[in-house]
């Protein structure tokens, strides 16, 4: 996982240039969504980042826990309401361990892609339910990779165009690999970050999360639990850790 790409400049600007992901209609199922997946048990978020998701699900009284690998991220998260006494371990979330065991892990807006390859999505499978206890779910957000939908010749396609971002993403097929590219205005200026990730199918999580010991639970188009279709373009996917034999 690239962690130079979580700049402090990055890290300063990332809330601002994500603003519709904070959108009440775009964040509240979210919250919603995971609440009751954890049944009242205290909850982990992979890449808690500046604590988006994290912080208004604490204010719903969920016990939240967080791993994150870019210290700059976890500042801007302990300068917001709350932040500073939401536990938060530094480190990569494919390999760190956090004590406890928790009735859900979770991982939001494609960041299962920040892992560089198909080992590493494997690992943080497995790191998820090393974490969850007998019963727990593991639940990912992350979008359906829009290989349909290139015209033949081109390997680019929008994914967000507002008023202070513009983002596309070119696509490597031979190695299943994408680079997203962020334009942002921010205080009159112009940015541009770059980032790479893996694009992975259904299909193939689920692969990992066999791997990992867990079982498919339930898997929707959006986290208003649409019908997953051949035409989504997202998916929100639920694994759940089986109990243990006699329980």
């Amino acid at each position: 996982m690239e962690q130079d790409v979580w700049t402090e400049q990055v890290a300063r600007t990332y809330d601002e240039s994500s603003a519709y992901m904070f959108a009440p209609e775009v964040l509240e199922p979210a919250v919603e969504f995971l609440a009751r997946r954890a049944e009242g048990g205290p909850v982990l978020e992979f890449a808690v980042g500046t604590g988006r998701v994290a912080l208004p699900l604490r204010e719903r009284g969920v016990a939240v826990s967080g791993i994150e690998l870019s210290e700059p991220m976890v500042r801007e998260l302990r300068r917001k309401p709350g932040g500073d006494g939401m536990p938060v371990t530094l480190g990569d979330m494919a390999r760190v361990r956090v004590p406890g065991e928790f009735s859900l892990v979770y991982l939001v807006y494609n960041t299962i892609g920040n892992l560089l390859t198909q080992d590493e999505q494997v690992a943080c499978f497995r790191n998820a339910a090393r974490h969850l206890r007998p019963g727990g779910r593991f639940v990912v957000e992350v979008g359906v990779p829009e290989l349909r939908r290139l015209p033949p010749g081109e390997s680019a396609r929008p994914f967000h165009i507002g008023e202070k971002h513009v983002g596309f993403d070119t696509y490597d097929l031979v190695n299943q690999r994408l680079v997203s590219h962020h334009y942002r205005l921010t205080d009159g200026r112009a940015e541009v970050t770059r980032s790479r990730h893996r694009f992975v199918w259904p299909s193939e999580l689920d692969l990992m999360a066999r791997l990992a010991g867990l079982e498919p639970r339930e898997r929707w188009a959006d986290w208003n639990e649409a019908p997953f279709t051949e035409d989504s373009r997202a998916h929100v996917s639920v694994w759940q850790k089986p109990y243990d034999v006699g329980q």
